[in-house]
């Protein structure tokens, strides 16, 4: 049997479903968060069932642990310390570190 997840076609479907997702979630979030975590873990499985990465900018958005889509300010602390990004999810307290590094030419 074929599996149908595996086309080249789904997988560009599946991100453009991710893109959207990471949208509305954005779209919900002032009014509720909890809507934003679900988007999240609907583009998370997405991202599982048709083994594609989420894109980098995408990929911060949210807690690799709590799944919760992260806002600056709102629901996550974000520092720089020598020479890394440390953004802290207020809901449960899981620190994800990004080094800052120079340009690539």
């Amino acid at each position: 049997m074929a599996d149908t997840t595996r086309k080249s076609g789904s997988r560009r479907l599946a991100r453009e479903r991710i893109e959207i997702l990471f949208a509305r979630a954005a779209e919900f979030y002032p009014e509720n968060p909890v809507w934003s975590n679900r988007c999240v873990e609907l583009a998370r499985k997405i991202g599982m069932r048709h083994r594609i990465r989420i894109d980098r900018h995408l990929r911060r958005q949210f807690c690799r642990r709590c799944n919760t889509y992260l806002v600056p300010g709102s629901n996550a602390r974000v520092r720089i310390h020598r020479g890394c990004v440390i953004v802290t999810c207020l809901a449960c307290g899981h620190r994800s570190r990004y080094p800052v590094g120079r340009p690539q030419p």
